[in-house]
């Protein structure tokens, strides 16, 4: 999980860039991203949120504005050695089809100068650590794997410098919803478990919402159009925009008739009842819970039976929350699509 207090690892301060033809793909972008955070940039085609995350390792260039890296600006850096120490997954995986695995995996560490042995040994850690036995796939070429697979390669050969930072592309979107699910819950467990920083691009909002710490919702012209929590950004959209597009998906509608689940509701513990203000039947939607949360602002709301208090929801519950009730959507609609 992300530390309580900001310490920022990457800072965008007035990024932009404008193209030779005057077409402006980002104007003027100020975002920060803390240390162990996991951001998510979303927003319709052409609004520079795929660009934004090419700058930050400089795989195009920014025609104004800083970029910074663990308090170092890496705008006039050795944009090779640069990349070099950041991760990056893409859709497409780039895998060299006529390496093995375990070569594969292995890159970046001997690029970096490891022995051979120990670059092995590194990659062996990592195929497990993303679910890919070693004795089982280490010794197999990329065409042999599924989609699923070979991007589960992608990220463990992604990590294998040990990147503080990891960028990732549109990565589980060209496997079937299923699969995309299981990697993203996959991806969100390597997350907790490394604490690294990650900021990744998709098209969806309901990915958006249930991978990241913090949602960055782009608008054409590469505006930020909102960046905050999950919960604030469908609770309080920042305008019209905002509003249209996180109501676009049947998954974010529907959690407007999803049940609240208890599991996600925290013990009173220490909480004194007379300072939760108002408080919502344990019965009620997702959606109404998430909205008294967000209306009551004090950063839990209480949870009745009847007249019995039973505990509290905190913007971590509901992020919980949303997390599983979009995973079930897309199950049921995975499942529904095979009858």
């Amino acid at each position: 999980m992300p530390p309580t207090g900001p310490d920022p690892m990457i800072r965008l301060s007035g990024v932009g860039k404008t193209y030779d033809d005057g077409t402006v793909a980002v104007a003027e972008l100020d975002l920060v991203v803390n240390r162990g955070e996991l951001v998510t940039l979303v927003g319709p085609s052409g609004c520079g949120k795929s660009t934004t995350l090419k700058m930050i390792n400089r795989l195009i260039e920014p025609t104004s504005g800083t970029i910074e890296i663990d308090g170092q600006d890496v705008t006039h850096q050795d944009p090779v050695k640069l990349r070099r120490g950041i991760g990056y997954v893409i859709q497409q995986v780039g895998l060299f089809p006529h390496q093995k695995i375990i070569t594969n995996v292995m890159t970046v560490p001997l690029l970096h100068g490891e022995s051979k042995a120990t670059a092995r040994e590194r990659a062996t850690e990592l195929m497990e650590l993303v679910g890919l036995d070693p004795a089982t796939y280490a010794d197999r070429y990329p065409h042999q794997l599924s989609g699923g697979q070979q991007q589960r390669v992608g990220v463990a050969r992604a990590l294998a410098a040990h990147p503080p930072v990891l960028l990732m592309d549109e990565p589980f979107g060209a496997v079937d919803p299923l699969v995309r699910l299981r990697l993203q819950d996959e991806f969100l467990r390597l997350h907790d478990e490394l604490g690294i920083t990650v900021v990744l691009v998709t098209h969806d909002i309901d990915e958006a919402v249930r991978v990241g710490d913090k949602v960055a919702i782009f608008a054409a012209g590469g505006r930020l159009a909102q960046y905050d929590t999950p919960a604030r950004v469908l609770g309080r959209p920042a305008d019209d925009f905002v509003a249209e597009f996180v109501g676009s998906t049947s998954g974010l509608r529907r959690l407007d008739v999803i049940p609240l689940d208890p599991a996600h509701v925290e013990p009173l513990d220490g909480v004194s009842v007379g300072d939760l203000g108002s408080a919502i039947d344990v019965d009620t939607t997702l959606g109404d819970a998430l909205a008294a949360l967000l209306r009551e602002d004090r950063g839990m709301i209480g949870i009745k039976q009847g007249a019995q208090f039973v505990g509290v929801l905190t913007p971590n519950g509901v992020h919980h929350a949303l997390r599983a009730a979009l995973a079930e959507m897309t199950e049921a609609e995975a499942a529904a699509a095979r009858t």
